[in-house]
């Protein structure tokens, strides 16, 4: 079965916004743009909420027009090309090969499909829900060094507690943290 890996930037604090909503503090360096490409790989189907859907549907299709970044020139292709699915009760309609979905158990036919792996990107809110209902897998967590000092926390609280296992940790361009989890097995 496919496995859904949750891929989240957050500050030292654990927020994944500030408290005005900015999210201007995190910097992906080649190490970690690797990174962040080499998880598209293992991809098949990009998934998103409703917020985060907006904010990447308003930058990708016309990264190139916008920035030089090296990462963005490479990533805006493959996201406009990557199949892509929004949970949400409110968002009507969406382009770029996007499918919308109204609740979790759609996505939990999804991922029994054959394919490769579903990455959720950002989407706290999101994350949660599928942990409560164990659909999460893997959790890719990237620590910025910065704190915030408030905003829009990386987990909203789960029903139960969860045990995870550290899978992987590692540092990317001498700057930010992967802290990744697999679900620990009993």
């Amino acid at each position: 079965m496919r496995k859904i890996m949750y891929y989240v930037h957050q500050s030292v604090d654990g927020f994944v916004e500030g408290p005005n909503g900015e999210f201007d503090w995190a910097s992906l360096g080649p190490e970690l743009s690797d990174y962040s490409l080499s998880l598209a790989e293992r991809a098949d189907l990009f998934l998103y909420g409703r917020t985060v859907w907006e904010m990447m549907s308003s930058y990708w299709p016309n990264a190139e027009s916008i920035g030089t970044d090296e990462h963005g020139l490479a990533f805006a292709p493959i996201w406009r090309e990557m199949p892509k699915v929004v949970l949400s009760t409110t968002l009507e309609s969406a382009d770029w090969n996007t499918e919308i979905i109204r609740d979790a158990e759609a996505l939990r036919e999804i991922k029994a499909r054959p394919g490769k792996d579903i990455l959720l990107t950002g989407s706290s809110t999101v994350a949660a829900a599928l942990t409560d209902l164990g659909l999460l897998d893997e959790y890719h967590l990237i620590v910025h060094p910065v704190a915030l000092g408030g905003g829009k926390p990386a987990y909203h609280p789960v029903k139960e507690r969860l045990a995870l296992k550290l899978a992987e940790s590692r540092t990317f361009d001498n700057r930010t943290v992967l802290l990744r989890h697999d679900l620990a097995t009993a």
